[in-house]
């Protein structure tokens, strides 16, 4: 019984997060038991596992009051998370070119850009694959600390960027310039295949993150 309880609490955990991944839980939006219960046509008992196993990930907060609501994400974590991200990506990327290695990463890349191609018409899904591209290009520091802080804000990219494509990323433009990026890479011409990370992923990402904070329209996370 235990095992049951255990695996339903895990089911509830995936479909929350899931949920607020994709921002059908926007964030700041107020969530109680008795509503995931109703969602989940599950007892309590594991949905309030799920519900402490989130916010132990930060996913989920409670106030004073012990009522739940989803992380708000502030302009701050914005701007945190792509600085990270151009930090650790930027060496990563100098050094697929210093170490002779872009044409061998040109085609690891590729395949990671192809599954993004294959998922253009699910926003959520296309971040995922997203993520799995920029964590590729990490693989080249073979360094399991750096990995792990980059796991460890996961999900926060994965929500930042959703922000991204709703509000000025569009993910068919975004994949033909990856496709183009790739082709410098295969020239070993890093500054031109830089320019293309930099700008369709640092810079644009960031920026149409921050617009969808003024545009909080209950509509926008439909």
């Amino acid at each position: 019984m235990a095992k049951k309880t255990a695996s339903l609490a895990d089911q509830a955990y995936q479909t929350i997060k899931n949920k607020i991944l994709d921002l059908t839980y926007a964030p700041g939006m107020a969530l109680t038991e008795a509503m995931l219960t109703e969602e989940l046509g599950m007892s309590r008992s594991p949905v309030r596992s799920a519900i402490q196993m989130l916010q132990a990930e930060g996913l989920l907060i409670s106030d004073y009051y012990r009522s739940i609501r989803v992380k708000e994400i502030t302009d701050k974590d914005i701007h945190d998370i792509y600085q990270l991200r151009e930090l650790l990506e930027g060496a990563a990327f100098q050094l697929i070119f210093t170490s002779g290695r872009y044409e061998e990463y040109s085609f690891r890349i590729e395949e990671k850009v192809v599954r993004m191609c294959a998922c253009a018409s699910d926003p959520y899904a296309w971040e995922v694959a997203d993520t799995d591209m920029h964590m590729e290009i990490l693989g080249i520091l073979d360094n399991e600390r750096i990995n792990r802080i980059y796991e460890n804000n996961l999900s926060e990219q994965i929500r930042i960027g959703q922000y991204s494509v709703r509000h000025g990323m569009r993910i068919p433009q975004t994949n033909e310039r990856l496709k183009k990026m790739i082709r410098f890479m295969r020239k070993g011409d890093c500054e031109n295949a830089y320019a293309i990370l930099r700008e369709d992923h640092f810079m644009l990402g960031r920026d149409s993150a921050l617009r969808g904070q003024y545009s909080k329209d209950p509509e926008d996370c439909k």
